[in-house]
């Protein structure tokens, strides 16, 4: 008697969408043995990410989904608060509670002592803001101002030249015959850039790399100018005043494109070259030739990152840096302009998405840097005691990591987590809910780095009991008696809400009937190219480029770009960008990011301090310590040194990680966002050499 043996699982090619807090938001190719993510890896489909896809994308996302850390069922904790002790319960069991909580919170204080604690986990439009903010508008809870955080500041900068008129698509940088990459790590956190800038110095365009770090891509650059942190605001001022001296300034362009340049320029001209060799710590004659060089420009490119909006003087920095583009005239044809914001050129429609009819303008707002003292202070009037947090993690990604942890481990705190794997806040929760990857449910996405708009379809079905963000709020909208067509709205009517149909680009079909295979390429209303300037005009009060912002001189003082210097009180400089292993802290549960993280320092600041490479070194401050293996770099400056963003608790011998260190109370000029970069600390041996091995 013979045996029948099982088929081999069906392996499939599906086309979807990486949705994580990144510029590029990828098209991939993601291969499915049966019910099993096996490989993801880029596609064609988005013509501007053209098959390449980040390694940290490849290499982690099965674990992501498919591995130990995976949240596969409702639980509730079991033991004390941060043991990581919980048992399985049921979905309703789970909601019960949940329901149980808020009300409980809403009869002792009202439903604005309920707070939603999320920020930008997944950047799909349903799975992002959807029927959550229905539900917590409907309810009442206390809103939150999320750009504080990251992204913010830059987004206001931007805003404040130019509205919210799409910037330059990084494609058009090609044209370019100079670019200027500032403060922008494009190979970690802007990888699709990097071929764009490649195929303009193919065609003899120079490329010019500011950054405090000696990073990959200014191992390509013409010039590269390793600037002091917080200080790019005094180097974009020198530069203008400098070139204004030239007569290199295109008056015509002025008059009728920019706003407030006169205001602007008093400001500039206390700069001079010398003056923004000394402050920036650079060479006067590398400043001098990137002003020759952007005086012969025919076309200037300038791409700015977030790493400049995260010191004191980060919006000025990044507007001074974008100012230069109106001084000069280069805006209004191919290959000149700032590549920025051009994902605004999707027709999104988030105030019926996210249901802004349900918001009660008396509900209080509160900055996202805040949350944590909030939590804490139990004596105002009307204090947080329930907190949900979902599409983020609080405890990796704060400023004054200690403090966070502090407000989730109070006994009076109701905490319920949503979330796709176990994470260091997750720990803090009562309760937590699996949540759904992307790869598990309808998507659409509109990038805010490049302007196409995708689809995605689930390539899988969900793991375990895990549901989509959205089909968890339509039951609990369904437990507080919401049941009305806004908050039980299909996946498919959220598309359609997500965007504005009639737009061209959409071809006559509902947005939720666009492809998966194709991206759609948003341009102009009558189908023309994006260009500031000429198809597209700035969307701001006057109509023009606005040097001088009257809005942000009545919020903020600034109304000019200024330089603001934060004093410092320990010799280091710590800096935290992007990291290879995650994307922010996503995936710092996955083996790509296990053991302790490194820090780069200067080989005379290790040497000053008797430091070896591969030590375990103790990075501290009053705030507290965190441990990292140490590297020596000359990619770094003295004075500064640098660790990845994003790791996680388990990754340093105190428990903390380098946000326990960064100050939450120094806020940017403008926006009132983090100061990351104004981190002070002091380095020495910890416990021994190589006491981590």
């Amino acid at each position: 008697m013979s045996s029948q043996r099982p088929s081999p699982a069906l392996t499939q090619v599906l086309p979807s969408v990486c949705p994580l807090d990144c510029p590029d938001t990828c098209s991939l190719a993601v291969e499915v043995t049966g019910d099993q993510i096996t490989s993801v890896r880029g596609s064609d489909a988005n013509p501007f990410t053209a098959g390449v896809v980040c390694n940290k994308v490849t290499r982690a996302y099965p674990d992501f989904v498919h591995g130990p850390a995976r949240l596969t069922h409702p639980l509730r904790r079991v033991g004390p608060r941060g043991s990581d002790q919980f048992e399985r319960i049921s979905w309703d069991a789970a909601l019960d509670l949940v329901v149980a909580g808020f009300r409980a919170a809403i009869d002792a204080h009202g439903a604005q002592s309920i707070l939603p604690l999320n920020y930008a986990g997944p950047h799909g439009e349903l799975a992002g803001g959807s029927l959550d903010r229905r539900f917590f508008y409907r309810l009442g809870a206390t809103r939150m101002n999320r750009g504080p955080l990251c992204g913010g500041v830059r987004g206001l900068a931007y805003e404040s030249l130019y509205g919210n008129a799409p910037g330059m698509p990084p494609e058009q940088a090609q044209h370019a015959d100079l670019i200027v990459v500032w403060g922008n790590n494009v190979t970690v956190s802007n990888l699709h850039l990097t071929r764009v800038v490649k195929a303009a110095r193919a065609k003899g365009a120079r490329l010019v790399v500011i950054d405090p770090k000696r990073i990959k891509i200014a191992q390509q650059a013409d010039l590269y100018l390793q600037v002091k942190p917080g200080t790019d605001v005094v180097l974009a001022h020198a530069l203008a005043a400098e070139l204004e001296r030239r007569g290199a300034f295109d008056a015509e362009f002025i008059a009728q494109w920019v706003h407030g340049a006169q205001a602007y320029m008093a400001e500039a001209r206390r700069y001079s070259i010398e003056d923004a060799a000394e402050i920036c710590g650079l060479e006067a004659r590398d400043i001098l030739q990137v002003a020759d060089w952007m005086q012969a420009a025919e076309r200037l490119a300038t791409s700015t990152g977030n790493g400049m909006e995260r010191g004191r003087s980060g919006g000025s920095g990044l507007r001074a840096a974008m100012a230069l583009n109106a001084l000069l005239g280069q805006h209004g044809r191919l290959g000149a302009g700032v590549v920025a914001k051009s994902g605004l050129a999707s027709p999104k429609t988030r105030a019926r998405l996210q249901g802004d009819h349900l918001i009660d303008p008396d509900t209080r707002v509160v900055n996202i840097l805040d949350v944590a003292r909030l939590m804490l202070d139990r004596d105002q009037p009307t204090p947080i005691n329930a907190v949900m947090i979902y599409n983020h993690n609080p405890v990796a990604t704060h400023p004054d990591q200690a403090r966070m942890i502090a407000a989730l481990s109070q006994p009076e705190m109701f905490t319920v987590g949503c979330d796709v794997v176990m994470t260091d806040s997750m720990a803090y929760c009562d309760v937590i809910l699996p949540a759904a990857t992307h790869f598990e449910h309808d998507e659409i996405f509109a990038a805010y780095g490049q302007n196409y708009v995708q689809r995605a379809e689930p390539v899988i079905a969900p793991v375990g009991e895990s549901l989509p963000n959205t089909e968890i709020f339509r039951r609990l909208a369904a437990r507080f008696g919401y049941t009305e067509a806004a908050h039980q709205a299909s996946d498919v009517q959220l598309m359609d809400d997500a965007m504005e149909a009639s737009h061209p680009q959409f071809e006559g079909r509902p947005p939720s009937q666009m492809p998966t295979d194709r991206a759609l390429e948003m341009q102009n209303s009558d189908g023309a190219a994006l260009i500031l300037c000429d198809t597209v005009t700035p969307d701001t009060e006057t109509g023009r480029i606005e040097l001088f912002s009257a809005a942000l001189e009545a919020e903020t003082g600034f109304g000019v770009p200024r330089f603001d210097p934060v004093p410092q009180d320990l010799p280091l400089v710590l800096i935290t960008p992007s990291s290879d292993k995650r994307i922010n802290a996503t995936f710092g549960s996955a083996p790509l990011s296990a053991g302790p993280e490194s820090i780069e320092v200067h080989p005379e600041d290790a040497a000053a301090r008797g430091l070896e490479e591969g030590d375990t070194v103790e990075v501290a401050n009053a705030r507290g310590a965190v441990t990292f293996r140490l590297k020596i770099s000359d990619a770094m400056q003295r004075g500064v040194v640098y660790a990845p963003k994003g790791t996680w608790r388990i990754s340093s011998e105190t428990g903390l990680t380098a946000n326990a260190l960064i100050p939450v109370e120094v806020r940017t000029d403008i926006g009132d966002g983090a100061c990351y970069n104004e981190t002070f600390v002091e380095l020495r041996a910890y416990g021994g050499r190589h006491a981590a091995e």
